[in-house]
């Protein structure tokens, strides 16, 4: 098969950083504040009340077109999107963000599952379609955008779990060359966990009908312990078998970037690959659970500030919703700044 390569990341965060207190204000007693799994960041961006998924999709493109040409559009072959919360639940963000940027793509497709995962999961579906296809130029997006939207309500904001989402994108540019190759990908879905996470209204109500209630994703405290033990197996389980089959031990990573949920999962990850925490760099505590977008965006973060090096093995991991996928993807760095 010919190689695939990363060649770019790109991101965008949406206005000024929220401080936590604007929650603190709101915020009621709650056992569950004390559960590690929701302690806040320091900070975290909303979007904006009249900004969408796409209009953040079409600002983290701008920086590509700056370092590879106002031809870019034109090259892109293939465009894979993963919205948290799309502006229109029946079509999707790509062919909108197609018609912003000027691309016309012979495949557009619009991945909703994936989750916190989607972007090596977008990763592994662009590998296959390009090894496939005389495609050569992909785009994988990954918008995170229910922070602002979902977790300011007014009864969620008193929420223990709500400071820790933001808001963001980041967007990875792939092309069939040898470059920056994508060295291997492991995927995993664990249909068995697929009902642990619910999104309700706190009531009889479906999401999309009228009436009282605030829709949220909820969590009991005996599933945010079950959602806690996958979290720690599934995210270094996946890691190591992409390491095994490159040939390289865990510890001997460059750099580890992985879905941020918390503090204590980051711990646990670097700790379970034996890698000091200065190689597994995370944007938590400026810009909070990014969900999907967590790992473009710090990417984005540490090649900007050219603390990847090229050549070095950069190895990205997550695992989705309440432990029903889980990826991983190793690849030779060497991105474009």
């Amino acid at each position: 098969m010919p190689p695939i390569s990363l060649v770019d990341v790109a991101s965008y965060l949406p206005g000024d950083p929220v401080p936590t207190e604007y929650f603190t204000q709101f915020s009621r007693s709650d056992r569950m504040a004390k559960n590690v799994m929701f302690r806040s960041p320091t900070g975290r961006h909303h979007i904006g009340p009249d900004e969408t998924a796409v209009d953040m999709a079409e600002r983290a493109f701008a920086p590509l077109l700056d370092r590879h040409g106002a031809g870019l559009a034109g090259e892109i072959d293939i465009l894979l999107t993963h919205t948290q919360l799309p502006d229109n639940p029946v079509l999707g963000a790509g062919p909108e963000l197609a018609r912003r940027i000027g691309a016309n793509p012979a495949q557009v497709v619009d991945v909703h599952n994936g989750g916190c995962a989607a972007f090596v999961h977008m990763m592994n579906l662009a590998r296959a379609l390009m090894q496939t296809s005389e495609a050569r130029t992909a785009l994988v997006v990954a918008i995170q955008n229910c922070a602002g939207p979902v977790f300011t309500q007014t009864e969620i904001r008193k929420l223990a779990q709500a400071p820790v989402p933001g808001d963001g994108c980041g967007i990875g540019l792939l092309r069939k060359d040898a470059t920056a190759p994508i060295l291997d990908i492991e995927t995993r879905t664990y249909p068995e966990f697929a009902g642990d996470m619910d999104f309700s209204t706190n009531g009889e109500r479906k999401y999309w009908q009228p009436g009282e209630g605030q829709g949220c994703v909820s969590f009991t405290e005996s599933k945010v312990a079950k959602v806690f033990a996958r979290g720690n197996r599934l995210v270094p389980e996946v890691a190591l078998a992409v390491c095994d089959r490159i040939g390289i031990k865990g510890r001997d990573i460059d750099t580890f970037v992985t879905n941020q949920p918390n503090r204590l999962f980051l711990r646990n990850w670097h700790d379970a690959l034996e890698l000091p925490a200065e190689r597994h760099p995370d944007t938590f505590d400026t810009c909070g659970n990014l969900f999907a977008a967590g790992i473009p965006v710090t990417l984005d973060t540490e090649n900007r500030a050219g603390r990847l090096r090229n050549g070095s093995v950069v190895l990205m991991s997550a695992f989705a919703h309440a432990g029903d996928f889980a990826g991983a993807a190793a690849v030779r760095w060497g991105a474009a700044r």
